[in-house]
């Protein structure tokens, strides 16, 4: 994206595959802020990485001006708030406080409750059952984010209003994660005829120019869900020898 403060040093830590770095880099386009975006090895964790978060030692990491941030909606919150005014065509978090609260509340939703259901799909050895009904819990969730969409949208396409917003992103950089679980599971998670608004959201969403080049191709993920899998076998047979 074209850089706003081209003098700014800002530099993102992660996979390209992670749903968490996704949301930082969507929000740094969103403000056009340029970044240098410095590539982590997947089964390994590079020294700047655990030196810019000693604490979890997890992606992403948000360095700006040689200072680390970490947490991906912290991230998304600080960039939010750093490049504001004329460095921004709008606010990514709700300007009144309530619906803030409400974005926080679904955007926490979304990442505690019903991620971990398609985790459960996504890194397999778990029984046939087991999937089965993470399916049905991960479709429940749709169709509550569907409800959450035409309850808080006011009838404009996206979470945020006319524009891409907090839960747009917390929910969006999923979306190519939910059609890979779909390719490795065979269920169907998205059906368009139960939730309309969110396909609807999902067509402009992907399309967006702050988007469509920071979401991991779907087959890129079912190739790292395997070898996701793989690598908890190993470790798993590891600890027990």
């Amino acid at each position: 994206m074209a850089a706003s403060r081209e003098a700014e040093e800002v530099k993102v830590l992660g996979l390209t595959v992670s749903p968490f770095v996704v949301r930082v880099r969507i929000a740094l386009n969103l403000k056009g802020v340029q970044y240098e975006f410095l590539e982590e090895q997947f089964g390994s964790k590079s020294e700047l990485l655990i030196k810019s978060n000693p604490v979890y030692k997890k992606m992403p990491v948000l360095i700006h001006q040689g200072r680390p941030i970490c947490e991906s909606m912290i991230i998304v919150e600080y960039v939010d708030q750093v490049w504001a005014g004329d460095y921004a065509s709008h606010s990514i978090l709700p300007s009144l406080p309530y619906d803030r609260a409400v974005a926080r509340f679904w955007a926490h939703y979304i990442d505690d409750k019903w991620f971990p259901k398609l985790v459960v799909i996504l890194k397999g050895g778990d029984t046939e059952e087991a999937h089965a009904e993470a399916a049905e819990e991960l479709k429940a969730g749709l169709k509550l984010m569907e409800e959450v969409l035409e309850k808080h949208s006011k009838g404009k396409p996206f979470f945020g209003g006319d524009a891409i917003g907090h839960l747009d992103i917390a929910f969006g950089s999923y979306w190519t994660w939910i059609l890979a679980a779909e390719k490795i599971s065979g269920f169907k998670l998205f059906q368009q005829k139960q939730t309309p608004l969110l396909f609807a959201w999902s067509q402009d969403f992907c399309l967006d120019v702050a988007v469509k080049d920071v979401l991991p191709d779907v087959d890129m993920l079912v190739e790292h869900a395997k070898k996701f899998s793989a690598w908890m076998i190993q470790n798993a047979a590891a600890e027990n020898n």
